[in-house]
């Protein structure tokens, strides 16, 4: 099975629990590994053999952007959704971590797997 791996993506988006994290828009950390549905785009060096990171970056920012969530774990369904029906990937691994949000803490974080790995 062949991944494309989506490391350190910092987005903006509004999100949490509490009122006061609700505020503004807190600065997130997303890592993303996806499947590419098919083991071609190696031999062909053909973009349509593969998935377009720069498509999922553009597609994962637009969204987050436009949308509202209490829970990390909503956000990771939320992105595993996308990768899963508008990408067709396989198989997705999602991390969020909210950085610096607790003292202390470094990065409070989830991750999800969804989808059958290869």
């Amino acid at each position: 099975m062949d991944t494309i791996s989506i490391q350190d993506f910092r987005v903006e988006t509004t999100i949490g629990y509490h009122e006061w994290e609700r505020q503004m828009p807190q600065t997130i950390e997303l890592n993303i590994d996806f499947a590419i549905p098919h083991n071609v785009a190696g031999r062909s060096d053909r973009i349509r053999d593969t998935i377009d990171y720069g498509a999922v970056v553009d597609r994962v920012r637009n969204s987050l952007a436009q949308t509202r969530f209490t829970l990390l774990e909503r956000l990771c369904e939320h992105i595993a959704d996308i990768l899963l029906q508008e990408f067709s990937t396989p198989w997705v691994r999602v991390s969020v971590a909210k950085i610096g949000l607790i003292r202390g803490v470094r990065r409070l974080g989830v991750t999800i797997e969804r989808g059958q790995r290869g």
